[in-house]
């Protein structure tokens, strides 16, 4: 199934909001994108004002004063005090907590140096290293961590770091070497409690969780939604199943099967759904509606995300995490690090910030509810 041209478009003002200035010719590579689609979208999202282009380099709108104000590195030149800010590569979701903490940075004049990273298991750790290697002062990293091994297996280089770093949406194993990490993140326990209270509360009984298994968040919210599920006593039915293929297994030598999302809710009569992230939850829906069951008359969904849920040709609720707002307070968080001298900047912290939900056309309140 294509990609769908408001989602591509989001990917794409993601990625530049994050970088600054990004070229044109490198921007299709790095999304997967025929030169000639991706030339269209830009000149689509310049012509309406969402960005600037010229010379082969495409830009924030209003980025030109931020960057005349924060000058980037020379050929050569060490980084000297940069922040490295180091993410997954096509991960639009991080690139909007990437976003928020760049612009805290600018605001207080730092210049930032940013690294992405392969899809692949050990991958942050030489663009780590590579930034170290130029002389930053500080860092920024949101590890992709496919499964909970490879996150174990970046604990003990991590703690190691010798200049001052935060996590971003990241929440490491209690009692583990990066316990004593300053870390900023969502609470997605209270995501997902909105997302199935608010089920509830339309009279449904009958609920699942489509979610994918790769990554830290997602794993969070299975974990949440088994919690939560298990412990409502107006919830009679509940299921976590895969949301998509290629969206796990997180574990080495896991298979996860994939189940027919359709036949599952007709099977064990679900009338609630939660769907988790928002391409995985538009691409279920329009599956969903091929095999004529439509939402929210037989399904009532809420996407977990909300970085395109609106777009789809049923709006889907869905849960915000505060995305932008992470980042910025992860970068306040190592400024406040590098202004202060060692052993005077306070205790080791850990920032929760609430999701909120976002109700739109796809729950509704179930017909001969009893309460």
């Amino acid at each position: 199934m294509r990609e769908p041209v408001e989602l591509r478009r989001k990917r794409i003002l993601a990625v530049v909001h994050a970088r600054g200035a990004v070229k044109v010719s490198s921007l299709a590579d790095e999304l997967d994108v025929s030169a000639v689609t991706l030339r269209r979208d830009v000149e689509e999202l310049a012509r309406t004002g969402m960005l600037r282009r010229g010379h082969g380099v495409v830009r924030p709108v209003g980025d030109a004063a931020r960057t005349t104000a924060v000058p980037a590195a020379r050929n050569g030149e060490p980084a000297g005090d940069a922040i490295a800010l180091v993410v997954p590569e096509r991960h639009s979701y991080l690139y909007e907590t990437l976003y928020g903490a760049r612009t805290a940075l600018e605001e207080a004049g730092k210049r930032i140096t940013l690294h992405i990273t392969p899809q692949m298991a050990g991958a942050e750790r030489p663009q780590v290293e590579q930034a170290l290697a130029a002389g930053v002062s500080g860092l920024l990293i949101a590890p992709r961590w496919r499964s909970a091994a490879g996150e174990e297996a970046d604990y003990e280089w991590l703690a190691e770091l010798e200049v001052p770093t935060v996590l971003m949406e990241r929440r490491p194993r209690p009692g583990s070497a990066l316990h004593a990490m300053d870390a900023v993140c969502s609470d997605h326990w209270y995501g997902i409690h909105l997302a199935v209270d608010h089920l509830i509360s339309l009279g449904h009984r009958r609920l699942v969780l489509a979610a994918r298994n790769d990554s830290p968040t997602a794993r969070s919210i299975r974990a949440a939604f088994a919690d939560i599920a298990a412990s409502r006593p107006e919830v009679e039915d509940w299921s976590v199943v895969l949301s998509s293929p290629n969206a796990g297994p997180g574990e080495p030598g896991t298979r996860e099967a994939v189940p027919d999302l359709t036949a599952l809710l007709r099977e064990r009569g679900v009338t609630g759904a939660v769907l988790h992230g928002d391409e995985d939850a538009l691409m279920l829906v329009q599956r969903l509606a091929e095999s004529g069951f439509q939402v929210p008359r037989d399904c009532s969904v809420v996407a977990y995300d909300d970085v395109v849920a609106a777009l789809g040709s049923t709006a889907l609720s869905a849960v915000a995490p505060p995305r932008a707002e992470i980042g910025r307070a992860a970068a306040e968080l190592l400024l406040h690090r590098l202004a202060h001298p060692a052993g005077t900047t306070g205790p080791v912290r850990r920032v929760e910030l609430l999701p909120r939900l976002e109700v739109r056309g796809s729950t509704r309140e179930l017909p001969h509810t009893h309460n």
